[in-house]
């Protein structure tokens, strides 16, 4: 079964910026469509960032310009460089296949102050 740690979550000030890593088990990357999703408390998740097979990214509308979802195949890991953070952007990050199955893993808490 596939295993996704993610990590580089933690508290910045609105205006900064913070990257996520999703280390994944085996050697998988280059051929899943990949996406990064986010929960925020009392709300369902929502898939912010996609990466396909091919390379091709689509972004949802709220992160749209800021993030930026990659992939180091080599590493086999999963990032999303978040720029211009805001308030409204703090949640639980989580990594998964798009679309999502199997097990999720922990995430990472991204908290965004004003």
């Amino acid at each position: 079964q596939v295993q996704l740690v993610e990590s580089g979550g933690g508290l910045v000030q609105a205006g900064g910026s913070l990257r996520l890593s999703c280390a994944v088990s085996g050697r998988i990357l280059s051929f899943n469509n990949m996406g990064w999703y986010r929960q925020a408390p009392g709300k369902q998740r929502e898939l912010v960032a996609t990466l396909t097979s091919t390379g091709s990214t689509n972004y949802a509308d709220s992160v749209k310009g800021r993030f930026t979802i990659s992939r180091d195949n080599a590493k086999n890991t999963l990032y999303l460089q978040m720029n211009s953070l805001k308030p409204e952007d703090t949640a639980t990050y989580c990594c998964n296949f798009a679309p999502p199955w199997g097990s999720w893993g922990q995430g990472t808490q991204v908290t965004v102050s004003s």
